[in-house]
């Protein structure tokens, strides 16, 4: 099935016995409608989703982040406090796109990228040169 929701928060990478790691986070889906009546309404279906590929991936998939999955559905159910089935549905993703909202292009631990040149120009222009330049380099003709 392919859904279409936002991360409730930042994945976690866990290991299973060992050997074997899964990426874990929380869709959530909106379904927005309006009534019998004209209100508007919405409904939120909270998917548990399991990635068993690519655990590089876990520092993009930040809370907020809208994301498209596809993969295998189940129903399951968990008991409350008063022995009540609560269901709640599980994806084994197969396949994930990063959409928007939040998507960043780099995960969020990596250092600061060098200084573009669009900043040593402003910063020459403040007076300030960088290592390697000098002021002979203002004549030449290119």
């Amino acid at each position: 099935m392919l859904f279409t929701g936002c991360i409730t928060a930042d994945a976690a990478v866990r290991e299973i016995g060992g050997a074997k790691t899964v990426t874990g986070f929380t869709l959530a889906i909106n379904d927005r409608f309006k009534d019998r009546d004209g209100a508007k309404k919405t409904v939120t279906t909270f998917v548990e989703c399991s990635y068993w590929v690519n655990h590089g991936l876990a520092p993009y998939l930040t809370k907020g982040l809208v994301v498209e999955i596809f993969g295998r559905v189940e129903a399951r159910a968990w008991l409350d406090s008063e022995n009540k089935p609560k269901p709640y549905l599980t994806c084994t993703v197969r396949d994930i796109r990063l959409c928007g909202a939040g998507a960043r292009a780099e995960p969020p631990e990596r250092p600061e990228k060098a200084v573009s040149p669009t900043r040593d120009a402003t910063a020459e222009q403040d007076g300030i040169r960088s290592a390697g330049t000098s002021a002979d380099d203002d004549d030449l003709p290119f």
